[in-house]
């Protein structure tokens, strides 16, 4: 739609090129999954992953910066990293098979795997890639432990992803639609059946409790769900002794470095134990094949009209906002009755996250959008060192059980806050460095292993004449 949406910026020391309005997208989306992580650093992951939102505080305060997060962003900076990352897919094998020349294969099995999945090399060149970033998400989580990295999700979903690259786009649409037209079906099946079942043992207790002689078969329903209430109680009472061993390894007072290494570790080696790693592989595959496809239609990148964005803004806020604020509503019942986000999240998540990107490139074609926008340009380019960056800051600065200690001390509204002040820092130290560099640490890090040398990282002096360089 302008010069900033379809501009290509410099490219990468590795040639890799580089589009505007997809960095200031991926800046956005790296910034904004500190708002998503901070409160798993800043206190208990234990007490978010079984949904226990009051661990932290729940002042009137914290009440409306959760609610804000659950509506407005919650899943949707993960979600848009997924969505780039398919459209990296797309732009850096599309790259590398034009530069490849390759042979055509001899075997009967040769040309079918290339017909489906396109040249070897490619493969093996993007497969190389992404298992360099899985090594880096371990590192990422045994040595910064920081157990819900995403890097090793994404190296193995990347994998995953990659050989529907060749797909039209309303097939990569469809494949990637997949999860979220299950979750709407398995999850309404669940929204319109609890009630009434609910209902018959609460009458079936009723029958019981007046002295009425139940038949066999409302015996064992009846038992059955006595026995389901003793499994969900158990389950909390070991999700209790979870978060309050997980407080007394990580608070400064209380805990020491070895404590809080093995409370990382433990919370994703149970991850992987328990073969949950696999539904988070799932969705980002999925979620990269959506990016693909809204690529190919020239979405993602803004080169389809204003109009067109309107359109996909105020349809996806619609659909999107309405339902998780309802969903939101559900949940501060602190109840267990059925709600609508069991079978809308994911539908929920893509179409909110849509409107961001539709939001987003609408801003771009006002004067006071882009100048609102282009700093996070340079955080887009800079994303995987700021991502790291954030986990070294809260990890290691603000919350671990030496340094500041704040472990446990903050609510929803100063987490919130503390998250605006680290993403502010570093972009502005993402924006300085650009200035200099042509590839922030970590990605040269990447890359360099990758291409297998060592890639330029300074930028090259501007010449004048005589081609001299000049020098600062």
């Amino acid at each position: 739609m302008t010069d900033a949406t379809t501009m290509t910026t410099a490219a990468e020391p590795d040639g890799a090129p580089r589009l505007a309005g997809i960095d200031i997208l991926r800046g956005l989306a790296i910034l904004g999954i500190l708002f998503m992580n901070i409160n798993d650093m800043g206190a208990s992951i234990w007490a978010f992953w079984a949904q226990d939102i009051r661990h932290v505080g729940w002042s009137q305060a914290d009440r409306l910066a959760w609610f804000l997060r659950e509506v407005l962003a919650d899943g949707t900076a993960r979600c848009l990293l997924e969505m780039l990352f398919g459209v990296g897919m797309v732009i850096l094998t599309d790259r590398a098979a034009g530069a490849i020349a390759v042979a055509p294969p001899e075997s009967r099995m040769g040309r079918i795997v290339r017909r489906l999945f396109g040249p070897w090399p490619v493969l093996r060149s993007y497969a190389w890639r992404n298992i360099v970033l899985f090594l880096f998400g371990l590192i990422h989580v045994f040595i910064l432990l920081w157990p819900g990295d995403i890097l090793h999700t994404y190296g193995i979903a990347a994998l995953v992803a990659v050989l529907f690259r060749r797909l039209g786009p309303k097939t990569l649409l469809g494949i990637g639609l997949s999860m979220a037209l299950l979750q709407l079906v398995g999850g309404g099946v669940g929204y319109l059946i609890v009630p009434g079942q609910r209902a018959e043992v609460a009458r079936l207790e009723t029958a019981k409790a007046n002295g009425q002689v139940l038949t066999k078969a409302q015996a064992d329903t009846l038992k059955k769900e006595l026995d389901r209430r003793a499994e969900r109680e158990k389950a909390k009472a070991e999700e209790r002794a979870k978060i309050a061993a997980e407080d007394v390894a990580r608070s400064d007072a209380t805990g020491t470095f070895g404590t809080w290494a093995s409370a990382a570790w433990g919370f994703f080696l149970y991850i992987e134990k328990e073969g949950l790693e696999v539904f988070s592989i799932w969705e980002s595959a999925a979620t990269m094949l959506i990016g693909a496809a809204l690529y190919k239609w020239g979405i993602i990148q803004g080169l389809r009209s204003r109009a067109f964005y309107v359109r996909m803004t105020v349809a996806s806020y619609a659909i999107g906002l309405g339902s998780r604020t309802v969903g939101a509503l559900d949940m501060m019942r602190f109840d267990d009755a059925p709600s609508i986000m069991w079978s809308l999240s994911e539908v929920a998540r893509l179409t909110t996250t849509l409107g961001h990107v539709g939001l987003v490139y609408l801003l771009l074609t006002t004067a006071f959008g882009m100048k609102l926008l282009r700093p996070f340009e340079a955080a887009g380019r800079t994303a995987l060192t700021i991502y790291i960056a954030q986990t070294i800051a809260c990890l290691w600065i603000l919350y671990p059980p030496f340094a500041l200690g704040l472990y446990g001390t903050q609510g929803w509204m100063a987490l919130m806050l503390t998250a605006v002040a680290v993403n502010a820092v570093l972009l502005v130290a993402a924006n300085w460095y650009v200035r200099t560099y042509r590839i922030a640490p970590v990605e040269w890090a990447w890359r360099s292993i990758v291409a297998r040398k060592s890639l330029p990282i300074r930028k090259r002096p501007p010449l004048v004449a005589g081609g001299v360089p000049v020098t600062a």
